[in-house]
Formats: structure tokens, sequence, C-alpha cells
């Protein structure tokens, strides 16, 4: 396997070995809500996470989930030619509702012709057997992929950006969903208040060691609305300069198995929410930037081929 494009194994790479072709994401609203903020664990959900529960960026949950696919599909084949998308339900958490309504969604998204495989964003705490066996069920149709979003290792962390689960649930879902055959995703955030860089290398470490197929390295960015942001704006942390979070990122890919698939590098937020860090929002020039420092640090040679 040659990594030719990027000096690690990227989600690009990963799908054209996959599916031999380009292959786009479709963020789907599933219409569910979180253990985080329908009271079970909380009301204000994790203290990054806008109204939108991560799914700023999802379609209409008032749509049907093969019109919201239809919708999105017109949108990038305007831009360009597309034949393979991947249905993403991502808005607050996609295993929160009966199975017999989860059937119905996901068994929708497999079934259209265009859509290749299957990622659902969930919580480890919302993982039950018979959820998970319906996942087994649907990975025998097409790829399921679950993305869980750990964000840290550390508890203290945890508690403070109000996860609302501890590391034993996190490796008991992972356990489970290997069990099953069903890739895990993890997601982490670079630059939480309190941690230091080898905090952050700490869980790259710890999740070397849980087996994990992908992984999004996220950059922490403030939105309007949420309890980070008084936060924020209180003067208790300040965010990541680009410099320091390219600095961080490049120790993370240098340190993270070489079998790990990169599925994000930064993250920018929707602009009209977006306090910081305001640099986050030029996401081609963090990336090019990266790339051009990983060569410059001769970071590439050292990870440009696995076998």
């Amino acid at each position: 396997m040659k990594w030719l494009d990027k000096p690690y194994h990227s989600f690009h790479s990963m799908l054209e070995e996959e599916f031999h072709e380009k292959v786009y994401k479709l963020a789907l609203n599933g219409g569910m809500s979180c253990p985080n903020r329908d009271g079970t664990l909380g009301t204000r959900g994790c203290i990054f996470c806008s109204a939108g529960g991560s799914g700023d960026f999802a379609a209409n949950k008032d749509l049907t989930i093969t019109q919201q696919i239809e919708e999105q599909m017109a949108v990038l084949t305007q831009k360009r030619p597309v034949r393979k998308y991947i249905a993403y339900f991502q808005a607050y958490t996609n295993t929160y509702a009966p199975v017999s309504y989860l059937k119905s969604i996901f068994t929708e998204a497999l079934s259209h012709p265009d859509i290749a495989a299957l990622s659902i964003g969930t919580r480890p705490d919302c993982l039950g057997p018979d959820i998970l066996s319906l996942l087994d069920t649907l990975n025998h149709i097409k790829p399921v992929w679950v993305e869980l979003g750990l964000q840290t290792m550390h508890e203290s962390t945890a508690r403070y950006i109000r996860r609302g689960y501890d590391l034993p649930c996190f490796e008991k879902a992972v356990s489970d969903l290997h069990s099953h055959g069903l890739d895990v995703i993890v997601h982490t955030i670079l630059g939480l208040p309190g941690e230091t860089p080898c905090d952050v290398l700490d869980t790259i470490h710890y999740l070397n060691s849980c087996s994990i197929q992908g992984i999004k390295l996220q950059l922490l960015h403030v939105l309007r609305g949420t309890d980070l942001a008084d936060d924020y704006e209180a003067g208790l942390f300040q965010t990541l300069t680009m410099d320091e979070y390219l600095t961080l990122l490049i120790a993370c890919l240098e340190q993270l198995s070489p079998d790990i698939v990169i599925h994000r590098l930064t993250g920018d937020g929707p602009k009209d929410l977006l306090i910081a860090p305001e640099w986050s929002s030029a996401k081609r020039t963090v990336l090019n930037e990266l790339h051009r420092r990983m060569k410059a640090e001769n970071t590439w040679q050292g990870r440009l081929y696995h076998t």
C-alpha cells in the first residue's frame, strides 16, 4: 500500500482502496436527541456542542432520509461527477432511538443505489445488544462504520466537557463493536481546556492500544451559544494558534499507528457560530500548511510507505 497523496493513511486513500473511485459523505439527520440533552444525563449537551448537536452541516430533519440524500446529491453533482456516497448520520446521537426506528432509517439509506456505506455518529452508552445486532445485520449488506465521541482519555477533562460516560464504557463499546465485525472511528479534540500536549499524546497512545480503525483529530473551536463560549469569554482558557495546533497535530500523526485511517485533521464550525479560533475557517490553508511542514520536517518520507 502506498500513500502517494498524503504523509498518513488518509480517509481519501482508504476510500480509493475500498471503492476504487471518489466517494463523498452526505450528512443526514435522523431527528434524534441525546441523553445529554433530553434530561437522562443532562439538558445542555457537551460543553462544546451547539444547538445542532454536532450536526450543524446536516440535512433538514423534516425531510425523509431519501429526500435528504437526493437533495445533497443534487448539490454535489453540480460541482463534480460523483457516483458513490456515504450516508453519514451526524446530528446528535444516532443510535438513541427504538431499534425499529433505527432499522427503518438506516435501511432506507442503505437501500439507495448510490449509497456505498453507512457511517453512524453515536455514544458508547447508546449501543445496547439489540442495536449491535441490527448494525451487524446491516454490515452484511453494505459497510457500516460507527463513530464514537471519546474526545479525551482523561476523566477530569471528560467531566469538564460533560461527556457523561467513563473510559470503561468506551472500552466495552469498542469491544462489543469489534465482536460484531464493525469498524470503529473515534473522535478526539485537540486543545481542550487544561490539557497539555502530553495529555493529548496520552490519548493517542491509548487509542493505539484499542485497535480502532479510524480517528478524527478535531481542533477545539468555540461556538456561540455554548457553555464553552461562556468560559472562553470569561478568559478561563485560550484556543490554540495555528502554529501550536499544527505542531501538536504533527506529533499526533507521528505517534498514531499507521494502520489507523485519518478521517479528519481539523474543524471549522459554521461561520455564523464560530467565535474562535478565527484562523480555523480557512481549512484549505491549514491543510496546505500542514503538508508543507511535514515535507519540510521529513515527516512525509517517514510515513509515506506502509505495507
